[in-house]
């Protein structure tokens, strides 16, 4: 199993997304499960994963799928926004974060 967190340099949330992206897999007892920091910088890194379906900086992968496929994609390097509970945010809450690994069969 691959957990990768794809993020541009220009996010300011990447390190409080892989804080709660870590908190949730030892939430859900696989804190065994490392997570691969993905930097994109170019569009032609985008156009190297688009079967990801890369809806922006920040993206949580599994195998290659967006855990949060309600994202739409894009093509250039941008940031992304997530509906929470408190409104729109730039990463996921907690909760969000473990309800889509649920999902995914954690």
């Amino acid at each position: 199993m691959r957990i990768e967190l794809l993020h541009i340099d220009q996010c300011p949330n990447t390190a409080r997304a892989l804080e709660r992206l870590e908190s949730a897999l030892a939430v859900l007892g696989r804190s065994d499960i490392a997570v691969r920091l993905r930097q994109l910088s170019t569009a032609s890194d985008i156009s190297d994963i688009s079967d990801t379906g890369f809806a922006g900086s920040l993206t949580i992968t599994v195998d290659g799928s967006d855990i949060f496929p309600t994202g739409a994609p894009v093509d250039d390097l941008a940031c992304r926004l997530y509906a929470t509970p408190d409104g729109f945010a730039g990463l996921p809450t907690l909760n969000q974060i473990v309800q889509a690994l649920v999902n995914r069969g954690f």
